[in-house]
């Protein structure tokens, strides 16, 4: 039987059969430090797809770098039919200084499919074009709410591919919202080469979360899964199929003051339901915030200073009957079934 062929990246060829940690050559920063952007690539003996799973695309979301490095260290993997290209830390200007942007103020992930010689946002942004999604068959990034604020752990797809839902299923984060490609984004420019990509939201930046991770980790695993390159063995099951909203909208404070939150992420909600309260710091003067609408509350503020405008509660239009309490009920039991981590595997 034929060896299969090694998988190369920037200067490096891994065997089939074999894991490595590939550093891509990024830049040099001002006192000849040089950057670069690490991959760690393992190589199955079996042919099959190539998959991706990037994170910290912006520096401050480090629940994405948590998962992959959960991944990692996973026996399934060991057994891996295709190749799995992962990268914890793909904006590694932004991680080191906590930050969501580069040193330019740029966000990395407005700035694909980049330029070699263009701003530093655009150089990184070519460079994981060209070296990574140019080879893959399938993406998965993670993401989590900037800081202050926190998100439900759900999904995001291109609107009007049939076989990313499915995907997304699979994944089975609680929620599911189709949403427009942007200008400049990763999404985008992975749609525009013919890659399937899912995007992962939850928890909030800086911050880790343990529910938000444990579903990422669950959901890569599935969706491995199901593209043939684990076996079943080890792939937690999930309990209920994924609420797919096809509408949201931002919640924003009517005034300035103090944000009492009485609702939480994934709370179902009625019209009319009271979700905070906002008062001057005197409590003269208190302002409520509640839901126009039936709904399912996918991010919220979790800062308690609040000025006027400022986006409060993200909230998703669902059907009643769409029985989604039951449905979140049931994922968050699904999760508190599967294993726990101890302390010092968080820290």
């Amino acid at each position: 039987m034929t060896p299969r062929p090694g998988f190369a990246l920037g200067d490096a060829l891994v065997p089939a059969g074999t894991r490595r940690t590939v550093d891509l050559p990024v830049s040099v920063l001002s006192d000849h430090t040089p950057v670069t952007m690490s991959a760690h690539v393992i190589h199955g003996r079996r042919p099959g797809p190539v998959v991706f799973v990037t994170a910290g695309i912006h520096g401050d979301e480090v629940i994405g770098v948590e998962i992959v490095r959960r991944l990692l260290s996973l026996p399934a993997l060991s057994a891996l039919a295709g190749t799995l290209i992962a990268i914890p830390i793909v904006n590694a200007f932004g991680f080191l200084n906590l930050s969501r942007y580069l040193p330019d103020r740029r966000d990395l992930n407005r700035c694909f499919p980049g330029s070699a010689g263009g701003s530093m946002a655009g150089r990184l942004a070519d460079l994981l074009t060209r070296e990574v999604v140019a080879r893959a068959d399938l993406g998965i990034d993670l993401h989590s709410a900037a800081v202050h604020r926190t998100n439900l752990p759900q999904i995001r797809v291109a609107p009007g591919d049939d076989e990313l839902l499915r995907l997304a299923a699979v994944f089975a984060a609680p929620v599911v919202l189709p949403s427009a490609l942007r200008e400049g984004s990763l999404r985008q420019t992975a749609r525009e080469m013919g890659v399937d990509m899912l995007l992962y939201e939850a928890g909030e930046g800086l911050r880790f979360d343990e529910t938000a991770v444990r579903a990422g980790v669950a959901g890569i695993l599935r969706v491995l899964h199901d593209r043939g390159m684990i076996g079943g063995r080890g792939v937690p099951r999930a309990r209920r199929a994924p609420l797919v909203c096809r509408a949201s909208r931002w919640l924003r404070a009517p005034q300035g003051g103090l944000l009492r939150s009485y609702r939480s992420e994934g709370d179902v909600v009625e019209r009319g339901d009271l979700l905070a309260v906002v008062s001057d710091p005197f409590g003269e003067v208190e302002a409520e915030i509640r839901a126009p609408e039936h709904g399912i509350i996918l991010g919220r503020a979790v800062l308690p200073v609040v000025n006027e405008g400022n986006a409060v509660f993200h909230l998703a239009t669902i059907a009643p009957e769409a029985q989604a309490g039951e449905r979140i009920g049931a994922w968050n039991a699904g999760l508190e079934a599967e294993r726990l981590f101890d302390e010092d595997e968080i820290l």
